[in-house]
């Protein structure tokens, strides 16, 4: 565990906030694992990184664990994610944290550099509609250096299996149901924790007065990631993993 000089431990939330998480997605490891297999593929053991939505760190943390050599920029809106985010990588050099709304088109020069090896986001971009999505990679058209790597790992859905998706649904939260009565924690659960920490208080305040409970995007399908990323200067794109709920789509440039 790592403590700073106030006592907070951060590693401690981000292991909570990771835990909450795959309440929600018990096969998150294996995405990750994934990502971080195809961004050694593409583009080597060194990559320079932009973590997009970064919240706590999550991916950053798994490519310099798995990657050493590798740069990040973290990049979100949300100060409580953020602060524990700070806290975890205070200190290290490779990690560029950036607070900055993906809604506003100016966003992209908050950034420490013109250009990345791969941008990764997980678990995020379906806060947003399909329009500022849209610009959005746009705006990564040109952020991904060439011969470089996007990839978003989210929920993707289909709409044209409804009783494949129904039943998937009613396990999934089954198993949701049983964790939880073993004491896991749910979304809104690990947030009263954070509105009720003593450092976390103010900025958890904060992110709900920007966000509310939860913002609600159009969950777009896997062809329109793929064929929105095409029309956004990506040479390929396609899904490199699914779930039954989730998928991993790659654009490469």
């Amino acid at each position: 565990m790592t403590e700073t000089v106030a006592g907070t431990d951060w590693q401690a939330w981000q292991e909570s906030w990771d835990r909450q998480q795959e309440w929600y997605m018990p096969d998150r490891e294996e995405r990750f694992r994934v990502m971080l297999d195809m961004v050694e593929a593409i583009t080597g053991p060194a990559p320079r990184v932009l973590d997009l939505a970064c919240g706590t760190g999550s991916i950053t943390d798994r490519l310099l664990k798995r990657f050493p050599d590798a740069t990040s920029t973290g990049v979100d809106l949300d100060p409580a994610l953020l602060a524990i985010a700070e806290g975890c990588f205070a200190g290290d050099d490779r990690v560029r944290l950036v607070r900055a709304d993906l809604n506003d088109p100016g966003w992209i020069r908050a950034l420490p550099h013109d250009s990345y090896d791969a941008v990764l986001t997980a678990t995020a971009l379906h806060w947003l509609r399909a329009e500022p999505l849209t610009a959005l990679y746009g705006q990564l058209g040109g952020l991904v250096r060439e011969g470089g790597v996007f990839m978003n790992a989210d929920r993707m859905r289909d709409g044209s299996t409804p009783r494949i998706d129904a039943a998937e649904r009613a396990h999934r939260h089954a198993a949701m149901d049983r964790a939880k009565a073993g004491g896991a924690l749910d979304w809104s659960a690990w947030w009263e924790l954070a509105a009720a920490d003593p450092v976390l208080a103010a900025p958890t305040a904060e992110r709900f007065a920007i966000y509310g409970e939860h913002a609600e995007g159009d969950t777009p399908s896997l062809d329109w990631h793929v064929r929105t990323l095409r029309g956004a200067g990506f040479a390929e794109a396609r899904a490199v993993w699914c779930s039954p709920s989730d998928s991993l789509v790659l654009a490469l440039k």
